[in-house]
């Protein structure tokens, strides 16, 4: 990978291993803006960023990312706070997973193209793989730390309850997982 071209970083992660916070530090230190599900999320909710948008969008510019960005003042990365700055589109009423997942690979391809950075998104190794400058990163941890960790964030008080919860989400998880080796 060159960083001296546009590129993406990928960080796929086990949960609770921490490798958000490395995704972060990561685009911190390299200087580039980080993307995660929570943004392109916000995008969607906030303002009815969906697939049928995108694809108005799309057709008035292929760089249509440069532009949203700059309409909401982006610096290194996202400030939900300003959203309310974009125009309000119409808003499905429906939650469509299927269409979700169509419109948050749809950003993150307007991301990619318009500059370098790191993402910790869903499928986002499988879907950058081919990318010419592509690096993609796994985290994973013991056990017994991930554990602890999904204890604070999710404020769960068993050990047993977020080990469960781990091992749900990481049998949700797997398919994808060995999509990307």
């Amino acid at each position: 990978m060159n960083t001296s071209d546009k590129f993406v970083i990928t960080i796929n992660r086990e949960l609770g291993s921490g490798g958000k916070t490395v995704a972060k530090l990561l685009a911190q230190k390299l200087g580039v803006p980080f993307y995660d599900k929570a943004h392109l999320k916000s995008l969607e909710e906030k303002k009815g960023l969906n697939v049928e948008e995108i694809e108005r969008l799309k057709a008035k510019k292929r760089q249509w990312w440069p532009d949203l960005k700059r309409m909401v003042e982006l610096d290194g990365g996202f400030a939900v706070s300003i959203y309310d700055n974009l125009p309000s589109f119409a808003v499905p009423e429906k939650d469509d997973t299927d269409k979700r997942f169509r419109t948050e690979q749809e950003i993150l391809e307007a991301i990619v193209d318009a500059e370098s950075c790191v993402v910790a998104a869903r499928c986002s190794f499988v879907r950058f793989r081919n990318h010419p400058n592509h690096l993609n990163i796994w985290i994973q941890s013991p056990i017994e730390y991930r554990v602890e960790r999904v204890m604070k964030q999710k404020g769960i008080t068993s050990k047993d309850e977020a080990e469960k919860f781990i091992k749900e989400v990481d049998r949700m998880r797997e398919p994808l997982r060995h999509t990307q080796l």
